[in-house]
């Protein structure tokens, strides 16, 4: 699988889907509630108008809240050094870490895209699987902002505050750990799943759009769990246990939250949504 859907970056299709149901639900305690939607990073833009209940759990908060800070990760000194941590910087070329026939695979789906090779070569295998799913994508026509950027836009207009749930440094550093698996093997998953990907994106995204985790679930993380059990742990579990009780202290006030992240943390038994409702907490789909 490739693994930058596990972070959420990915979860999209070619199709457009009429259904008006989304991957948002209502979390209450007592008296108190907050918002929970899973975010999509990269629409066409036909996916416009996104699906009401965003919009509804919108209106309903006092503030939003995103996987980590939008504006950071847009800002033009953060995205050099984010390049500069996820690229050799002693001269290694990524055919130096990766096997023959690797590099042969990836060198004949760049001719197919008309990429040059070193437009590439001094990116480390996270990076790289990044960028080739990017590429991808753009060929399908997922060129429009995503379910987060769209609202953090819009808070920004209407002066909604917004806070985040980690350090926009955390996911660099979350993305130079998985330089720690095989090179080849990332690059080798990567260009597997870009043969599927239209097919794969109209699936995952169907789930997305009527809230369907355990569909998306069984699309992307059984394999994912089985495979990669480590990086699964770290992505997904790690980061879900470390939100719980920031989302726990958001359930104890009068604030109205609307949290937005990656769709895949709310798919699974290690799922935010899960972990809520074992906590005893109400949850319900919007």
């Amino acid at each position: 699988m490739n693994f930058i859907k596990k972070f959420g970056l990915t979860l999209l299709a070619a199709a457009t889907f009429q259904t008006q149901a989304a991957s948002v639900w209502k979390v209450t305690s007592g008296v108190n509630t907050l918002y929970i939607g899973g975010t999509i990073h990269l629409l066409t833009p036909q996916d416009y108008p996104l699906p009401k209940a965003y919009d509804k759990a919108y209106q309903a908060c006092d503030s939003v809240v995103f996987e980590t800070d939008m504006e950071t990760l847009g800002n033009s000194a953060f995205i050099r050094q984010m390049q500069s941590e996820l690229s050799f910087s002693d001269g290694t070329t990524i055919d130096e870490v990766i096997s023959p026939e690797t590099y042969r695979s990836l060198k004949i789906y760049l001719n197919a895209r008309q990429i040059p090779i070193t437009a590439i070569q001094h990116l480390k295998p996270s990076a790289l699987a990044i960028s080739l799913s990017m590429i991808e994508l753009k060929h399908l026509g997922f060129t429009s902002e995503g379910v987060d950027q769209f609202y953090a836009q819009k808070a920004q207009q209407d002066h909604k505050p917004k806070s985040w749930l980690e350090e926009p440094q955390a996911q660099v550093d979350m993305l130079s750990n998985l330089n720690n698996q095989d090179s080849n093997e990332v690059i080798n998953y990567t260009l597997s799943d870009i043969k599927d990907m239209p097919k794969t994106m109209e699936d995952l995204r169907k789930s997305w759009r009527t809230g369907d985790m355990e569909t998306m679930a069984d699309i992307e993380l059984k394999d994912f769990k089985q495979d990669y059990p480590e990086v699964y742990q770290s992505l997904l579990v790690e980061r879900n246990d470390l939100w719980m009780p920031q989302i726990e202290n958001m359930l104890t006030n009068d604030e109205v939250e609307f949290i937005m992240v990656g769709a895949m943390h709310l798919a699974g038994p290690d799922s935010l949504l899960a972990k809520l409702e074992a906590s005893g907490y109400q949850v319900s789909r919007l």
